[in-house]
């Protein structure tokens, strides 16, 4: 597990897990310490990413509607 503090308020827990065909990251986004968003992506083999959970961080920052346009470019920029 890796959490991701965004700012004061806001911050994405991100987990792996282990699925039938292959793994898992999960993405949880956390404002106050409660749960508003969360999504998943499954992968067959290893992630191309620049560092771990970098895929499913940015996919709960696009699917997300609990965070205003300008946060989530605000949000991006940080975890780019």
């Amino acid at each position: 597990m890796k959490i991701f503090k965004l700012n004061n308020k806001y911050s994405v827990v991100c987990e792996a897990g282990n699925t039938r065909n292959g793994f898992k990251h999960t993405a949880t986004l956390m404002r106050d310490g409660e749960n508003i968003d969360s999504t998943k992506i499954c992968y067959l083999n290893r992630t191309w990413e620049a560092y771990t959970y970098q895929s499913v961080l940015l996919q709960i920052l696009d699917k997300t509607t609990m965070l205003t346009d300008k946060e989530k470019r605000r949000f991006k920029n940080k975890v780019k």
